[in-house]
């Protein structure tokens, strides 16, 4: 896609294609084998046990004879973009410069196809570095609309993807994300509510308003990602896709009655136009 050979300059290709620089000029930082191993082992607990905070996961990792100090943990925490799935401290304060909005969902009865889309953004292992992966979710059916493998957590991914989802699938009424930075940007923002669609926005660390797809990255990630081991970003793209594919028209559902995410998505559309 980026001709680094071509005469136009990079920046002004990557402006064209409606890239980010960042992307483009991304080196992955090199990571310590340990490091990669303790980080794939947080992210499998913190599958598990999402409550679990930098002191109860050192002390989890001590019971298992891994020794490391809280600090690390944390920052490893910070790298993966995951902390701990509990309600935390200033909620009610926006990030500076990002404006977070309300969460829509509390007592909200799901029960139409696009009537309610999640955004999230998960921590990927590869055989040496990670990615991360983000999802556009229909919450009543739990197809996976669209995804975007990337390394780096940037607003214009989360983008790039809802603006997809809109020209495949059209507009839902409320787009419900958490508190990321990627979801709380402009130009993320922007994009949902120049459609006309509400946002709506977790409470940080709130497990009860995402958990629907955090049964998905369960799902993904014991299902596909941990059998795996990615020697490239393109590799995991590859296998992610095809497992989305697989998941969304084949996997039967036990939430819905055994049932594909795909014939659930299909089957609750006519109730959409019915409302409307």
């Amino acid at each position: 896609m980026i001709d680094r050979q071509h005469e136009l300059p990079v920046t002004h290709q990557a402006k064209l294609l409606k890239v980010s620089r960042g992307s483009v000029y991304y080196l992955p930082k090199p990571v310590s084998q340990a490091d990669l191993a303790l980080m794939r082992r947080i992210d499998e607990l913190h599958l598990k046990h999402p409550f679990m905070g930098a002191r109860m996961l050192r002390d989890q990792l001590a019971r298992e004879n891994i020794h490391v100090g809280r600090r690390h943990i944390g920052t490893l925490m910070r790298r993966m973009g995951i902390e701990a799935l509990a309600p935390q401290p200033g909620t009610s304060k926006a990030a500076p410069g990002n404006k977070i909005y309300p969460y829509l969902l509390r007592k909200l009865a799901i029960v139409r196809a696009n009537q309610v889309w999640a955004l999230d953004t998960t921590y990927i292992p590869m055989a040496k570095g990670f990615v991360y992966l983000t999802a556009v979710v229909d919450v009543a059916s739990r197809r996976v609309l669209t995804h975007k493998v990337a390394v780096t957590l940037e607003a214009c991914h989360a983008r790039e993807i809802i603006e997809e989802a809109f020209a495949r699938f059209g507009m839902p009424e409320i787009v419900n994300t958490d508190q990321g930075s990627q979801f709380t940007a402009e130009e993320f923002t922007n994009a949902v509510l120049s459609k006309g669609v509400k946002l709506s926005m977790d409470g940080r660390g709130a497990w009860r308003d995402n958990v629907f797809v955090e049964r998905l990255w369960r799902s993904v990630k014991y299902e596909r990602v941990y059998l795996m081991a990615y020697d490239s970003v393109g590799a995991a793209r590859v296998n992610i896709a095809q497992y989305f594919d697989w998941y969304n028209n084949e996997r039967p559902h036990s939430s819905l009655d055994r049932v594909t995410p795909t014939q659930v998505y299909e089957d609750l559309l006519p109730q959409l136009a019915e409302a409307a």
